[in-house]
């Protein structure tokens, strides 16, 4: 088994979460960065963009790991709420409509010049929650620090009714394609991880055989598709 520590660039209890499904060893680092949209920068530009300079500013020898995720709702990125006027907007705006959600991966290594990256795309489809299940959802204050203001794991509020994709994306780090991530960089993956999340997160998963056949990862100089 791989026995370096690996740096997950995140702060997200839910990253961590999940990375700990592979049983490698690593550790948390947050860091600081301007996650504010350029002008004119597409959703895809801008995920990519942001997981990669959250890796760049971990200064560190070890394999480091980087992760953005944005929701995209009618061609708009819709950011982490910070006050519940913002949550509720966005929640209204999404009711009842499908959004996508790109989460960006970059696994890097500065010693050995290593750079692999990918994207992954879920859409997302809200049911009709009601005005009062948003009110009391944006009073347990679940909210905060998610991308497009809503977890789709809460048990209490359930905001999704059908996903198209990987639902693990939809959390903030997708397994199988960080699992072709760490494979391509000469990391054994001994943990079977689309039973391993299906089983932690309490779901069944019907598109992991072609994410683990299609996620081809690419250097930092092409680009590629979000299939």
């Amino acid at each position: 088994m791989y026995q370096e520590e690996i740096i997950l660039a995140s702060a997200s209890p839910r990253r961590r979460e999940l990375f700990a499904l592979f049983k490698l060893p690593y550790r948390c680092v947050s860091t600081d960065i301007n996650e504010n949209q350029l002008p004119d920068e597409n959703p895809i530009d801008y995920v990519t963009r942001l997981a990669l300079q959250k890796g760049e500013a971990i200064n560190a020898e070890n394999l480091v790991l980087s992760a953005d995720t944005i929701v995209v709702c009618e061609g708009e990125v819709l950011g982490k709420p910070t006050k519940d006027n913002e949550a509720r907007e966005m929640l209204r705006r999404m009711r009842g409509k499908s959004h996508s959600v790109l989460t960006a991966l970059a696994l890097r290594q500065k010693s050995t010049g290593l750079l692999l990256q990918d994207v992954c795309h879920t859409q997302v489809l809200m049911r009709s929650y009601s005005d009062a299940e948003i009110e009391s959802y944006i009073q347990s204050g679940d909210y905060r620090d998610k991308a497009g203001g809503y977890a789709i794991q809460h048990k209490a509020f359930h905001p999704v009714a059908a996903v198209q994709g990987c639902y693990a994306n939809v959390m903030g780090l997708p397994l199988c394609n960080l699992t072709c991530l760490l494979q391509h960089a000469g990391i054994a993956v001994e943990v079977d991880i689309p039973q391993a999340c299906q089983q932690h997160l309490g779901i069944t998963c019907e598109v992991y055989p072609q994410i683990l056949a299609s996620c081809m990862p690419v250097s930092q100089a092409n680009r590629w598709d979000s299939r």
